[in-house]
């Protein structure tokens, strides 16, 4: 089964939303789309970015997953630099809307 991962860069977090549970509220909400290999919250260039990579059984899903998974992020805090990637290899490559 392909893997997929949606990233994207997190700015102020929305009324309601603590920083300790957006990382765990945003994966809980992607396993009831698909199966949840690993997610992370990393700094890169002073910003935080979430990341959470899936397994989907075809790009068609994978797209309806992966940008429910970011509005939902969206929802929780301002993000930028959204991006959907399908993995080929040990390389990750862009997922274009349809």
């Amino acid at each position: 089964m392909p893997s997929y991962r949606v990233r994207a860069n997190v700015g102020l977090l929305r009324p309601g939303t603590s920083a300790p549970d957006l990382l765990p509220d945003t994966v809980a909400f992607a396993r009831t789309l698909v199966t949840v290999e690993a997610s992370d919250v990393e700094v890169v260039r002073g910003r935080a970015r979430v990341t959470v990579r899936f397994q989907a059984d075809d790009d068609a899903s994978a797209r309806r997953a992966g940008w429910a998974v970011l509005h939902r992020l969206d929802e929780l805090a301002e993000i930028d630099g959204r991006h959907l990637t399908r993995r080929f290899g040990a390389r990750w490559y862009a997922l274009r809307p349809t």
